[in-house]
């Protein structure tokens, strides 16, 4: 049977929903996850784990691609590439295919042009945002990845202990350095440094 596709106002209920408001960043994350099923050639929101997408950016918009692709962290579907841009790049793992999609530099623009009579800029943008066409909100382009998909994903079942911390590794993301298996924050590659030993934190009163 057919998957029953959600129309565009279906999404926007289901991500205010989320999020517990509607705004312009979340319609147009919604209309570029469409986007992003039209150009695949894909039904979305998945029912399975098949697309993978890359945001480029968090917040509002961010809800609105991952109740439109079906995209979530939880799957492992979704991932954060944090370049403070609006944009995502939407892969379909079947057939090795990428696509990279952008807001418009002119989209603001185009929005006033669309409600001159918005009573404000905000509400301008939310209501243009719904009906502008696609090519005067988006630009896309097609892309080849950096990296191994299968990499990403890697092998489930998979875990090792890191060789200074004792911390478990799982998703094979630990580093070999020297011959020692390490987690990737005692490799130096960490994101935050220790204020205190785990046991001065955690230890028994």
């Amino acid at each position: 049977m057919a998957m029953m596709l959600l129309t565009l106002d279906e999404l926007l209920e289901k991500t205010a929903a989320l999020h517990n408001h509607l705004c312009p960043r979340q319609v147009i994350g919604v209309r570029m996850g469409m986007l992003a099923g039209e150009l695949l050639e894909l039904d979305l929101p998945q029912p399975n784990k098949r697309l993978l997408t890359f945001l480029e950016t968090d917040g509002c918009f961010a809800d609105g691609v991952a109740v439109a692709t079906g995209c979530w962290l939880g799957h492992r579907t979704l991932r954060l590439m944090d370049y403070g841009k609006v944009a995502a790049t939407f892969v379909d793992s079947k057939f090795d295919r990428a696509i990279r999609i952008g807001v418009h530099p002119d989209a603001r623009y185009s929005a006033r042009e669309a409600e001159p009579d918005a009573r404000s800029r905000w509400h301008g943008q939310l209501a243009a945002y719904q009906h502008l066409p696609a090519d005067q909100l988006f630009f896309w382009q097609p892309v080849h990845m950096r990296f191994s998909l299968e990499a990403l994903v890697s092998r489930p079942g998979v875990r090792v202990n890191c060789a200074h911390c004792g911390e478990e590794i799982i998703n094979e993301r630990e580093r070999i350095i020297n011959g020692e298996t390490l987690c990737q924050a005692c490799a130096g590659e960490g994101y935050y440094d220790t204020a205190a030993e785990p046991a001065a934190i955690a230890g028994p009163r």
